[in-house]
């Protein structure tokens, strides 16, 4: 009886907690009269707590968003979406190409290979009429042959070791000014195929045991490669630049932080972004060189990471740390050390404290290398629920709040805030499992996805806060073709396409075919009302033209484990989270269509494929761009996805928030706070500060 009585009561428990807040809380116009301190305090409500505060480890947004203001990477976005030197005050890129010397082939003219022959100057008289390639090349030299031990799985079946020796020939290294994925096409035209094709490997590689010699041969071509891209970056490092502690950063810490990413012992999420480095070189204190094993542009943006100190979380101070917390110092590892509850990095604030499910504070660096930041304190306060958050947002009590679709229209007429719409890099999509003969044509794709109107869901389940989009990649991003058309809503169109390919309307009014019903389920996860909705309008736009479709909801990790990961399902409505590179393997490459891959819709396209592979080894920014253009129109065409559409996102702060810049005289000169291309607010955050009263912008302002 009790419990029932609390249960009725709760609902108006809630509200009056809620209306007590604004009274313990000061409201924007009396902070700056009662609580002067409150203005130099910027607070941030977040819905959950961070998890681990080393940007090494942190695989959370709430982690993220503390570790940026604590760490500092080599470099980072700036507000065009290119990066930009941040601890790295410049960087250099360019490649050293290998080619292994073949002196059992016959070169064009049937002259005879061998190690006597002067083949740099050779391959320059043949290719000097090549202008393009002799203008990107620095220099030739030969590197003696050597001898060197390894060792490799024979299958992953088997996992029997094969130890092994290779008695490398001679190669030729070339330097290039830029990386070239197409260096070796005019070598190759020259040489010809027997040059590769015929490679006596079982001269150059044995087998330590002769009865493994056999299984060997299928691994000789990773072994001893016979063409190798490695591209090299050079960072130049800042020299001003110190750790909250007060201990100078230097390449050490560089080295250290991606030493402690690749660790065999480690656990850091980031790992693959540095599987393709073959080495790290320190140069010298404030220079560092990372050599890379293949081409794979992308590489670039991994060194965003926030750098570690090298100083506070080497190996001796990790087992010291160990023996102190009584724990075994063999097994004590990065993820184990207090340093992720107290964190210390080079940013422009410092660790202060952690209260967990509360808050996490921060003061601000004096002593930053980029400038003192404004705002003496940053606060994340963990609020879980929105309403909460609403309400505390409008006491003053933080100084954020994401606002919901239905929100937007009565908060922007508001002048007492600023907000900040802008589209995102996730996309929402029906994917078809193409798989299921229903869905292997192209043609039928396009009919599905014509049959349904996607305004309306833009317009009435996100109240207008949405676009359309009509490919793989993020509609900010220079990479998705905006002379790409959506697919029209045409349903009629749809028939007339659907009927071509053999389906007829029975006397119950479904399409069918040999017999059999175009039928078929449709799946999401539960918890999501809008993908919900789109279960239900999907539905019935397919009914209206004669497709019988059935639409199951099921909790997240059991959508992801049965039905997603194990292929077993029809269609779905899920959506995408997408990066700033173009690089989309993962995704949509042919070789990634197995279980728990990401390209479980299961497409194939050779020339997608090889588009896919180009992009991710074009440095040319340029080039990239018409690749991955070129990719998208491909991919709109062949309609793997209905692409439906991308959300908006919008933030308000108080418009007494601004943008402090400060003049050559020293007079400080306020601005409107702006987002940035892809719509961050907070690229400007060190100069933003809480004024006590309403600002006048000038006109330009």
């Amino acid at each position: 009886m009790i419990v029932k009585k609390i249960l009725i009561y709760l609902p108006i428990l809630l509200i009056l907690f809620l209306v007590q807040s604004l009274f313990w809380v000061p409201t924007y116009d009396k902070q700056a009269v009662n609580y002067p301190n409150r203005l130099v305090k910027y607070v941030h409500g977040s819905s959950s707590d961070a998890h681990i505060l080393n940007p090494v480890l942190s695989a959370d947004s709430s982690s993220s968003s503390i570790n940026d203001l604590v760490f500092d990477g080599l470099i980072a976005l700036d507000d065009n979406l290119k990066y930009r030197p941040r601890l790295a005050k410049s960087w250099t890129q360019f490649e050293e190409a290998i080619l292994t010397l073949n002196t059992s082939a016959f070169l064009p003219g049937g002259r005879f290979a061998d190690t006597n022959m002067d083949w740099p100057s050779t391959l320059l008289a043949e290719l000097e009429k090549n202008t393009a390639w002799t203008k990107n090349l620095l220099s030739i030299e030969v590197i003696p042959k050597e001898t060197f031990d390894g060792e490799i799985v024979a299958s992953e079946k088997n996992v029997e070791k094969i130890l092994y020796t290779v008695h490398h020939p001679p190669r030729l290294k070339f330097t290039l000014k830029k990386i070239d994925q197409d260096f070796f096409q005019p070598i190759k035209e020259w040489l010809g195929e027997d040059y590769f094709n015929k490679f006596p490997y079982e001269k150059f590689v044995r087998a330590d045991e002769p009865l493994q010699q056999k299984q060997l041969q299928s691994h000789y071509k990773e072994i001893l490669p016979l063409t190798e891209h490695n591209p090299v970056i050079v960072f130049e490092l800042r020299t001003d630049v110190v750790f909250h502690d007060g201990h100078p950063f230097d390449s050490g810490d560089v080295l250290f932080t991606y030493e402690s990413i690749i660790d065999s012992k480690g656990t850091s999420p980031r790992k693959s972004d540095y599987e393709p480095v073959k080495s790290a070189k320190v140069l010298g204190a404030n220079k560092i060189r990372i050599t890379y094993k293949r081409l794979f542009s992308p590489a670039i943006g991994s060194w965003a990471m926030g750098i570690l100190p090298e100083h506070l979380l080497n190996r001796d101070k990790l087992i010291a740390e160990a023996k102190k917390r009584g724990r075994d110092p063999d097994v004590f590892i990065l993820r184990d050390s207090d340093f992720g509850r107290h964190p210390i990095g080079t940013g422009p604030f410092k660790f202060a404290e952690w209260k967990s499910d509360e808050q996490i504070r921060l003061v601000r660096n004096e002593n930053y290398w980029e400038g003192t930041p404004e705002y003496e304190e940053y606060i994340m306060r963990i609020i879980p629920d929105s309403l909460t958050q609403e309400m505390e947002f409008y006491a003053g009590a933080i100084d954020n709040y994401s606002v919901q679709p239905h929100q937007v229209a009565r908060f922007s007429s508001d002048d007492k805030y600023q907000s900040f719409s802008s589209l995102g890099y996730f996309y929402s999509y029906i994917g078809y499992n193409m798989r299921n003969p229903l869905f292997a044509d192209k043609d039928v794709r396009v009919a599905l996805g014509m049959a349904i109107d996607i305004n309306p869901i833009i317009q009435y389940i996100l109240y207008g806060e949405g676009e359309r989009v009509t490919g793989p990649y993020p509609k900010i991003t220079d990479w998705y073709d905006p002379s790409v058309k959506p697919l029209p809503y045409d349903p009629k169109e749809a028939l007339v396409i659907l009927n071509a390919k053999g389906w007829r309307k029975n006397a119950d009014g479904w399409l069918e075919k040999d017999g059999k019903i175009f039928e078929f389920n449709l799946i999401t996860n539960s918890g999501n009302p809008v993908r919900k909705n789109i279960l239900t309008i999907a539905q019935e736009s397919w009914r209206k033209i004669g497709i019988k479709c059935n639409t199951q909801l099921f909790e997240w990790a059991v959508f992801l484990k049965d039905f997603v990961n194990a292929l077993k399902y029809d269609a779905l409505v899920l959506g995408w989270s997408m990066g700033i590179d173009p690089d989309l393997y993962q995704i949509w490459h042919s070789s990634q269509v197995g279980p728990r891959q990401l390209n479980f819709v299961g497409y194939k396209n050779a020339e997608a494929d090889r588009l896919i592979t180009r992009i991710r080894r074009e440095y040319d920014r340029s080039k990239q761009i018409t690749m991955a253009r070129e990719l998208h129109r491909m991919i709109a065409r062949d309609q793997p996805y209905t692409f439906l559409y991308v959300a908006k996102s919008t933030q308000l702060l108080d418009k007494k928030i601004v943008i402090v810049e400060k003049e050559e005289s020293g007079k400080k000169k306020y601005q409107k706070i702006y987002p940035t291309k892809d719509g961050r607010i907070r690229y400007y955050f060190n100069k933003w500060k809480k004024l006590a009263t309403m600002p006048k912008f000038s006109s330009a302002g």
